[in-house]
């Protein structure tokens, strides 16, 4: 039990250092997975959430606003069916055509299961899904 608390002690330590220097997501991430870490694995649990949360909200950086008009502009020719739920952070398959953004090679989108997606075409992981 003693080393359970060094070590969270330790990591939630960590994890403060890391927020000091975090932008917004990193923030939010690291509230958001402390809260969830707490309600799992106690004070543990939310200083190992705050890490993981702060590392995730870094992760996915939203587009910028000219990248969601010109997706929000573009015409719908046809809609990928896939049978997983579409999610922000969550890579879609490499299968999906991606089409680039002019100006914005950051960033790609798609339509899938009759969403426009904007999607980070080097990792395929999802930033934005578009109603």
């Amino acid at each position: 039990m003693r080393n359970i608390m060094i070590i969270g002690a330790a990591v939630a330590a960590l994890g403060l250092a890391g927020a000091a220097y975090a932008e917004d997501g990193a923030l939010t991430g690291a509230a958001g997975g402390a809260v969830t870490g707490a309600v799992v694995g106690g004070p543990v649990g939310a200083a190992v959430g705050g890490v993981a949360g702060a590392i995730v909200g870094t992760a996915i950086d939203p587009p910028p606003q000219k990248v969601v008009t010109y997706v929000e502009q573009q015409p719908v020719t046809g809609s990928i069916v896939v049978e997983q739920p579409v999610v922000v952070g969550k890579a879609i398959s490499r299968e999906v055509v991606l089409t680039p953004i002019p100006d914005e090679p950051r960033y790609a989108y798609t339509v899938v299961n009759e969403q426009r997606i904007i999607v980070d075409p080097e990792t395929n992981t999802v930033v934005r899904v578009l109603n």
